[in-house]
């Protein structure tokens, strides 16, 4: 309760206050509307910091304050809440639900592990890259929830043979809960539905800026980029910080494989979502020179996504019994909170560029002399540390259109400044509260505060060197 009163109660009244004192208190050279985006920008972030009420229900700020300002009419708020980005991520939420619905993903990485064999380094690797497969497709919420109980076994097993674990195994445990959360948030960063932030910036550059990012120009800069990450993070777990020297085990397969067996063969459900699933992503990966040979069908990624939802549920999986893979009531799982971030992030994002905020940046930035390399860094380091406090697509949905500007007055493509900067926003390895996996993985016992943090500010570190390289060199060999 104390915290309660000590933090969110705090942040309740705060955010009103700010709103309050931005609107009496209007800034030189700024439009009284212009006043009333940042107004209702500073209330959306107090409540977002704090967390006073649910992210997505701040969201809605936008919604009410806009058109009482005479920001916008709520018409043109409320477009933004039905955005294409926004039924993108609906899609690729549903064609996950299909994926857990019929346990298909609990398969594929079962199934990873098993490839990948039984010493406790490749059962490591194992998990990291069933984990990250998955975030790729699904939340990694979901993804390490599916992991979780799998290692808990294998470590239980190994764990239990001895009253008091030797630093091998414990080191063994820390490494594959610690591998799971980092690969999950790593993983997700490849695909443009892996993660929401991803796509707050894809629905950012679409409806400001008219630029489009492919689902497959997305996977260029962002699968090496988690491949690398993951691959330090798999060295520095189990060759430096938490080595298991000698630690040798050969039952770890024998609970794969009962856990597959558990499974079963694979269903005709299985089979049919897999095949749903397998046509979607190939449309993702070739919609272009699809395009290009059939070129009024116009395919974009977010038709491909809608397509793939409303597969699974209109093909019949039984036309007799009337059996489909997915009902309506499906969709009770759906995070429909974070479409509507995604909403009220867009709208902010109008606001700013409507009211000319984002124009007296760029004109700052413009006016200044500032080192676009030195500035660029900075901007990937405080996204980055920043998102170890508060949600990362709160974050970007804030930052975004202002990193726009700067880039804008720094005189450089916007994507070069904006794809690693959002890309940061996801690498918070340091605390439990940063994200889910972290908290997860924490909740299992077998992580501490100090265990996450001294490999997570490593990770971090090497993070930060990893994008301002892909800032410098990868970035403007893909756009």
């Amino acid at each position: 309760m104390s915290d309660f009163l000590n933090s969110k109660t705090i942040g309740l009244f705060l955010g009103p206050l700010f709103f309050v004192l931005f609107i009496l208190l209007p800034f030189e050279n700024l439009s009284s509307e212009a006043c009333a985006v940042l107004a209702c920008a500073s209330w959306m972030i107090v409540w977002w910091i704090t967390e006073a009420v649910s992210i997505s229900v701040t969201s809605l700020i936008p919604l009410i304050l806009f058109p009482l300002t005479g920001v916008m009419s709520v018409n043109d708020v409320g477009a933004n809440y039905g955005s294409s980005i926004v039924f993108l991520f609906f899609g690729g939420f549903v064609l996950a639900i299909g994926l857990e619905k019929v346990n298909l993903h609990r398969r594929i990485a079962l199934s990873i592990i098993k490839k990948t064999g039984t010493t406790p380094k490749k059962v490591i690797l194992g998990f990291m890259i069933a984990t990250a497969f998955m975030s790729m497709w699904i939340s990694n919420t979901a993804s390490t929830v599916v992991m979780l109980p799998i290692a808990l076994s294998v470590i239980h097993l190994l764990i239990n043979k001895e009253e008091t674990p030797n630093t091998n195994q414990q080191n063994f445990a820390l490494s594959v809960m610690l591998g799971i959360a980092f690969s999950a948030n790593a993983g997700g960063i490849a695909t443009v539905i892996g993660t929401p932030p991803n796509s707050v910036l894809i629905g950012l550059l679409e409806n400001e800026y008219q630029i489009e990012i492919s689902f497959v120009k997305w996977m260029a800069i962002g699968l090496p980029f988690a491949l690398v990450l993951i691959a330090i993070i798999y060295l520095l777990l189990v060759h430096w910080i938490f080595p298991t020297k000698d630690l040798q085990f050969s039952t770890s397969n024998n609970i794969i494989d009962h856990e597959l067996k558990k499974l079963g063969s694979i269903s005709a459900r299985e089979k049919q979502v897999l095949w749903i699933f397998g046509i979607i992503v190939s449309l993702w990966i070739f919609r272009t020179p699809i395009n290009s040979v059939f070129p009024w069908l116009k395919l974009s990624d977010t038709v491909i996504s809608i397509l793939g939802a409303l597969a699974l549920f209109a093909i019949p999986f039984n036309l007799k019994k009337g059996e489909f893979i997915l009902k309506w009531e499906d969709t009770q799982k759906l995070s429909w909170g974070i479409l509507i971030l995604f909403g009220g992030g867009l709208a902010l994002a109008k606001g700013m560029s409507s009211t000319g905020i984002v124009s007296l940046i760029t004109n700052y930035i413009s006016d200044g002399n500032f080192s676009v390399f030195l500035t660029a860094s900075l901007l990937i380091f405080l996204m980055l540390f920043m998102t170890e406090l508060m949600s990362n697509v709160a974050l970007v949905a804030v930052l975004a259109p202002v990193v726009a500007g700067i880039a804008i007055g720094l005189e450089i493509p916007i994507l070069y400044l904006l794809i690693p900067v959002t890309m940061a926003s996801s690498c918070a390895f340091m605390l439990p509260m940063a994200t889910p996996p972290n908290a997860i993985v924490f909740a299992s016992g077998y992580v501490k505060v100090h265990e996450m943090a001294r490999v997570g500010i490593i990770i971090n570190c090497i993070s930060v060197l990893i994008l301002i390289a892909l800032f410098k060199f990868g970035i403007p060999l893909v756009f």
